[in-house]
């Protein structure tokens, strides 16, 4: 028994086609068939990714801010260094101009008119507790800042790994989405042609054509998922709009993951025993960097000792001028009451401190549950793989026999949209298992890793 309602026909009409033109060996007619366009950039290795991340925005922040640590170490030494100075003038009496202004004669030597002047001092801090101990916080603020520049590059890498990953599997899936969409056309056609011959339903027509439009809108979504991967790469990379993957990126599955981790390896070595990650170091360096400041506002209140002194000249007849006075002395400071300035200070100094081990002993344990996480997800991962590889092979097992039992009559076209649905779901979670087992892999290498900037 033939239909031959409208709506049917219309449905027939439009999915017979394309299944006709792929059965002869031409080109798909659905634009959706075909791949999605190519990024307007490119990378192709990760020595050029590396390259990009040099000029990043977080790289060039922290390299600011490491500048900025040495220069405030600079500024904590200068404290401590001699200091030198020089000043000169010209005066004259404008009530008596030929009297030098200011100055008695000696004997032998008559000041000049106008007199012309010359002084020079000199200190050399000999004991200044806070200066000390200013600089010893600038040491270890400079320290934090090497360190953070060395953390930023590891989390750099970590974050650049991802977003290929991210790229990668986007790429998988909306191939895996145009197969999806092929193979569902493909089985709208096959029903329709059982339909014209009088063995299927109106139901099954429209089952199957509602199945190729879900597929058509996975494969819609699937692009725009990979234009969005795309795009995040571009960020991570400094690079405004998306970035595509050529050359060994973008080389088979398996190769391209296995040379991204050997590359990556080589970039940044594993932690030697006992030695603490890069973030970890920093925290310690800043504990140490509020401890000494800390200590610094205590020791406001001590006494300093400084070594000073002058030599002065004017000009004077005979020629070149007269050295009235070297001297030389220790000058002794002692703080009596700066109201209260001092004492809150000290609790200011306190409170960052306190502020900074508790930063500490979060950052250890975060770092240390995500090392162990990281070694477990290693494992976990493969074991993921291999259950859904076993899955997508019993998927397959299942679509196979529900299309033959439909075309024999022993299936119904639910059961056929059904088997089909969950086959590519598995193809679609086995892909994004493989990924994930690649991420894993990385994530495992640079949990515990010191990378050269």
């Amino acid at each position: 028994m033939v239909r031959s309602l409208p709506l049917v026909g219309s449905i027939i009409s439009v999915l017979a086609g394309p299944t006709v033109v792929l059965a002869q060996g031409g080109a798909a007619e659905d634009p959706l068939l075909a791949p999605p366009p190519p990024a307007p950039r490119l990378v192709s290795s990760w020595s050029e990714v590396r390259g990009l991340l040099a000029h990043a925005t977080s790289t060039r922040r922290v390299i600011a801010r490491r500048d900025r640590a040495r220069a405030e170490q600079g500024l904590a030494r200068a404290g401590l260094h001699p200091r030198a100075s020089a000043t000169a003038g010209l005066t004259g009496d404008l009530l008596h101009p030929d009297r030098a202004p200011g100055v008695a004669p000696v004997s032998d030597v008559e000041p000049t008119a106008p007199l012309l002047t010359v002084a020079l001092g000199a200190s050399w801090p000999l004991l200044d507790g806070a200066a000390r101990r200013r600089r010893a916080a600038a040491d270890a603020s400079a320290r934090g800042a090497d360190l953070d520049v060395v953390d930023t590059e590891r989390a750099l890498v970590a974050g650049a790994a991802r977003a290929l990953l991210a790229v990668r599997a986007a790429i998988r899936a909306s191939d895996l989405h145009r197969l999806g969409l092929r193979q569902a056309q493909e089985r709208a056609a096959l029903v329709a042609r059982t339909f014209q011959l009088g063995a299927a339903t109106e139901l099954d027509v429209v089952r199957t054509a509602q199945d190729v439009a879900l597929a058509r809108s996975a494969v819609i979504a699937g692009d725009e998922v990979l234009r969005a991967a795309r795009e995040d790469l571009g960020l991570v990379l400094a690079i405004g709009g998306e970035v595509g993957l050529a050359g060994t990126l973008a080389g088979p599955e398996h190769e391209a993951g296995a040379d991204l981790l050997a590359q990556i390896t080589d970039h940044c070595r594993p932690l030697a025993a006992g030695e603490l990650r890069a973030d970890r170091a920093r925290a310690r360096a800043e504990v140490a960097a509020a401890q000494a400041e800390h200590a610094a506002a205590r020791a406001q209140a001590w006494p300093t000792l400084e070594l000073a002194s002058g030599v002065s000249a004017y000009s004077a007849r005979p020629a070149p001028g007269h050295v009235p006075a070297w001297t030389l002395g220790l000058v002794v400071r002692v703080p009596l009451w700066e109201g209260g300035a001092r004492a809150a200070a000290i609790e200011l100094r306190a409170a960052g401190v306190a502020e900074a081990e508790a930063a500490r002993d979060e950052l250890d344990r975060v770092a240390s549950v995500d090392a162990q996480r990281a070694r477990r997800g290693d494992a976990v991962a493969r074991a993921l793989v291999a259950s859904a590889r076993d899955a997508r092979g019993y998927a397959q097992r299942v679509d196979g026999m529900i299309r033959r039992a439909f075309e024999i009559g022993r299936a119904t076209s639910l059961e056929l949209v059904q088997s089909a649905s969950a086959l590519r779901q598995a193809e679609l979670a086995l892909a994004g298992r493989e990924v994930d087992q690649e991420a894993a892999a990385i994530e495992a290498r640079l949990a515990e890793a010191r990378c050269a900037p």
